[in-house]
């Protein structure tokens, strides 16, 4: 029997199985695409994955921003207006809108007789036993008061005292080392008066004795001096005990007088420290 290509396995007929070798390029085209869906796959799943972490921590972020650590939203765990506590019962401190007054000033009060009404007298005065000034300390011998200012006065300064309305003259003698001074305090009604018997002064107070100080400065050269503060004007007069002249380059008792003058200006201004003081102390409580 023979066997042409009409056999069995030609067009029209079986042929038995051939031999047949892999298709490379297909193969690797089938690979490259499978490849290229799983990078598909895993971007898209990443993407997908970042997008869910992104909106969890942003849903963290939320709700940290409104939730307390007990988890309570902040804004609401604030307490409401009637929940806050109530305002303390104690009254707030009041304050006047109206300036107190300016405190008076000591020079003002002993001015003005008006004003300057303390009790006024040698004792009053001239309250120490001592006056002193630096190292320096004087005496108090003897003290004296009187209305008739010229009977209190030698040559012409009873007229300048009468003439300028003197209410009282004050006197006082402090003695040092065989030195001594007598300081005279006449009174007026005001400042200005005062001036002029100052600026007018012409010598001079008359010395007093008492006290273990004898007259002195009667007939004989004495050092003197003459000043005023506020109504007050005040005139020294000093020299020894022992009735020895003082001379132009004599520095003892120019010192004393100096001393006894600035001693008995501090107590005319303590006068009025002391008035001033009281008159402020009444206007504060008059206002309370």
């Amino acid at each position: 029997m023979s066997f042409g290509q009409g056999g069995p396995y030609g067009p029209g007929g079986s042929q038995p199985p051939q031999p047949s070798t892999p298709d490379w390029a297909a193969l690797a085209d089938q690979s490259a695409a499978r490849s290229r869906r799983r990078k598909l796959l895993f971007i898209g799943g990443g993407a997908l994955a970042t997008a869910a972490v992104a909106a969890i921590v942003a849903t963290a972020v939320v709700s940290s921003g409104h939730k307390d650590s007990g988890g309570g939203d902040s804004a609401g765990g604030l307490p409401t207006p009637q929940d806050l506590p109530s305002e303390s019962g104690t009254p707030e401190p009041t304050f006047s809108n109206v300036a107190p007054p300016a405190p008076p000033k000591p020079l003002d009060i002993i001015s003005s007789a008006r004003r300057d009404k303390a009790p006024l007298s040698a004792a009053t005065l001239f309250p120490d036993k001592r006056a002193a000034k630096d190292d320096r300390s004087y005496t108090r011998a003897a003290s004296a008061s009187t209305t008739s200012c010229s009977a209190a006065t030698q040559g012409a300064l009873g007229s300048v005292l009468v003439n300028n309305g003197c209410r009282k003259l004050l006197r006082a003698t402090f003695t040092r080392d065989g030195v001594a001074v007598t300081i005279g305090v006449a009174v007026f009604d005001g400042k200005a008066a005062a001036e002029k018997a100052k600026d007018r002064y012409q010598p001079n107070i008359a010395s007093l004795s008492g006290g273990g100080v004898p007259t002195f400065c009667r007939r004989t050269a004495c050092q003197s001096s003459a000043n005023a503060i506020g109504r007050y004007a005040y005139f020294t007069i000093s020299g020894y005990t022992s009735g020895k002249a003082v001379t132009s380059s004599d520095t003892a008792t120019v010192q004393a007088g100096r001393d006894v003058a600035d001693y008995t200006f501090r107590r005319i201004l303590a006068r009025g420290s002391a008035q001033a003081s009281a008159e402020a102390a009444s206007a504060a409580s008059a206002t309370n």
